[in-house]
């Protein structure tokens, strides 16, 4: 029988995160170029772009936009270069411990490492929300009632590998599993 199963999570560097940080910041560049452009007056051989664009009002929001944009794909492109929410389940049955670990963003807080004894794990919960925004997400419920997240952030995991996601926990941990219907 295993004695240690580990079980990797993804965190921002997935492609998804990759995709968005760079359509965001293409889209911020073109903004704040157009916007500058109006200010100086200056033909944009962009197309679908008016050469006689205002930059009062039209040229300010333009530059606004691309302003914005550029902000928010540098916040991403940081989320993606510091692995934000990357990490790991460890179940241990050697040392008798669970381990979660999670990256943060830099700083004192930048690591979550949460240790539990297998003795103080009730069971395997299994959350099922579906919806506009659907969720199913696995946790490891202590005796003290504590729902401490193992799946990771994203799309949602398809139902049979949830539930086998789920089994293979429980039986590792020689645990029950609640939400399972």
């Amino acid at each position: 029988m295993e004695e240690v199963r580990i079980d990797k999570i993804l965190g921002s560097r997935r492609f998804s995160n990759y995709w968005w940080a760079t359509i965001i910041l293409v889209g911020g560049i073109n903004f704040f170029i157009v916007g500058v452009y109006s200010y100086l007056k200056k033909s944009v051989n962009l197309i679908g772009v008016n050469d006689d664009l205002a930059f009062i009002p039209q040229g300010a929001v333009m530059t606004f936009y691309g302003m914005t944009g550029i902000l928010i794909s540098i916040f991403l492109w940081y989320t993606i270069l510091y692995n934000v929410g990357g990490g790991y389940n460890e179940f241990n049955n050697n040392t008798g411990k669970v381990i979660i670990f999670r990256l943060g963003f830099p700083g004192k807080n930048r690591i979550l490492k949460l240790e539990y004894k297998i003795q103080e794990i009730y069971c395997i919960k299994i959350k099922i929300q579906e919806g506009i925004s659907p969720k199913r997400e696995i946790y490891l419920k202590t005796k003290d009632m504590r729902e401490i997240p193992l799946t990771k952030v994203g799309e949602p995991i398809s139902f049979s590998d949830i539930e086998k996601q789920a089994k293979e926990i429980s039986k590792f941990l020689n645990v029950g599993i609640e939400g399972m219907d």
